[in-house]
């Protein structure tokens, strides 16, 4: 299992940025993906995460009503569109494949692959 993260960069606060995570190496539906990000000295945290099977979104509240996570099941290829970024997204972003619970789907503990990061910067 190979999950590649991609898209990430430096932009301005306000702006919007499209990240992508590209499966290998299981079914689309074996596991539902989602998105980590972590900031210099702070802890990871649970961005966003849809369901495979029944494309189930979940979001962090920092990030409702901004970001929306989405899923190509031809390409193996799970989307994260960031819209009105703020200095504080600031932060490497993970993808992860897992099968959460629905009332943890933000715990990096339930997810067993991990992509290698990006790098998101907002400028204020």
């Amino acid at each position: 299992v190979q999950l590649q993260a991609s898209g990430g960069g430096l932009v301005q606060a306000g702006g919007s940025m499209r990240l992508s995570c590209a499966a290998s190496g299981f079914r689309s539906d074996s596991f539902g993906i989602g998105w980590f990000r972590q900031a210099p000295g702070k802890e990871r945290e649970g961005v966003s995460y849809i369901r495979s099977s029944s494309g189930q979104q979940y979001y962090a509240d920092s990030v409702k009503g901004r970001f929306t996570i989405s899923i190509d099941k031809a390409k193996k290829t799970v989307y994260l569109q960031m819209n009105s970024l703020k200095a504080e997204d600031t932060a490497v972003y993970y993808c992860a494949a897992g099968r959460p619970v629905s009332s943890a789907w933000s715990a990096s503990r339930m997810y067993y692959y991990w992509g290698q990061g990006t790098q998101v910067t907002v400028s204020s």
